[in-house]
């Protein structure tokens, strides 16, 4: 039986999407745990691991009841701190954000009784949600594949509430104790900054910017990470490794979907998909694929109805590649 965890914020969001609708739902850690979940069936457990509300976890359990192979022993909610956010999006793609709670980061005495995890799936949101230690705890006395997603230590918020993309500066910190890095473009940007800038280049995102990645992928798996995803929108992924001292680059499609109802989770499903790939194929392209295939899934509506069981999802992928 395979185990899977999924460590982050469970956030209480209120969604306004581009098409003028307003969406209410728990979001984040709750997207991969369910694709996941669908997707084992009788062949594994998700654990979803986060620190909520208290009003909210008899609410966040009910979203869970219906599956009987997540496991819910490591949703905490005795120090009442979870997560609170609104996404206003702009375009289908682009989104402006609110935060008015901060979740209890995820530290090392929260895992310390799961000792036979096959895969641990990071998908904090901002940066002060998973403890660095937490990571080091896991690599150093535990079997399980790190696999983390970059969003969290690229996003910060202000007193204000407002949340905004930050350059992650003590990335090099991070990277030996992951050993699947995940991000988006945008993400990218932040993590791969020169020394010093003229005041004239602190621009934002540059949605065609690709030209720093490879240099950025070699970087990255010389610090010990052994896959380094990097999603492109619409596009697909690229995924970077090494082979006998040489760098791999390998691109793979995206999965596609004509129509787009909401892109909210895609990241964190893509991760889940990430970990299904690796704990049962070992590979890189093919864990790719289900990555791409759960990333599209979620974009198909507001409900996790969207998510599919295996011989389904299985099907889509064979379609597509």
């Amino acid at each position: 039986m395979v185990k899977i965890a999924v460590l982050g914020p469970i956030p209480r969001d209120t969604i306004y999407t581009h098409q003028e609708e307003v969406i209410q739902k728990y979001g984040c850690v709750t997207h991969p745990v369910i694709a996941l979940s669908k997707l084992l069936g009788e062949e594994g457990t998700v654990i979803p691991i986060t620190n909520v509300h208290q009003k909210d976890f008899d609410p966040i359990l009910e979203v869970f009841k219906p599956y009987s192979n997540i496991d819910t022993s490591h949703i905490g909610s005795e120090e009442d701190r979870g997560t609170v956010i609104e996404l206003r999006f702009i375009d289908q793609n682009n989104r402006l954000e609110k935060q008015t709670s901060c979740m209890r980061p995820i530290l090392p005495k929260d895992i310390s009784d799961l000792d036979d995890v096959d895969a641990y799936v990071f998908v904090p949101i901002t940066d002060f949600e998973i403890s660095l230690s937490t990571l080091s705890y896991i690599k150093k006395l535990k079997k399980g594949l790190i696999i983390f997603d970059a969003h969290g230590p690229t996003t910060t918020m202000s007193m204000t509430g407002d949340r905004y993309r930050k350059f992650w500066v003590d990335m090099d910190e991070w990277l030996p104790h992951i050993d699947v890095l995940k991000m988006n473009l945008e993400e990218s940007q932040a993590c791969w900054f020169k020394s010093e800038y003229e005041y004239e280049e602190m621009t934002s995102y540059e949605e065609d910017k690709t030209d720093h990645l490879d240099a950025m992928a070699e970087h990255v798996l010389s610090k010990g990470v052994t896959y380094f995803y990097v999603t492109l929108d619409s596009r697909g992924c690229v995924v970077y490794y090494r082979e006998d001292d040489t760098t791999v680059k390998k691109f793979i499609k995206s999965v596609f979907m004509k129509d787009v109802v909401d892109t909210t989770g895609c990241g964190d499903s893509f991760a889940g998909g990430l970990a299904y790939g690796f704990s049962f194929y070992k590979d890189p392209v093919k864990a790719a694929q289900y990555a791409n295939t759960l990333g599209a899934l979620r974009t198909q509506g507001k409900t996790f109805d969207v998510f599919k069981n295996k011989t389904e999802t299985e099907k889509l992928i064979s379609d597509h590649y």
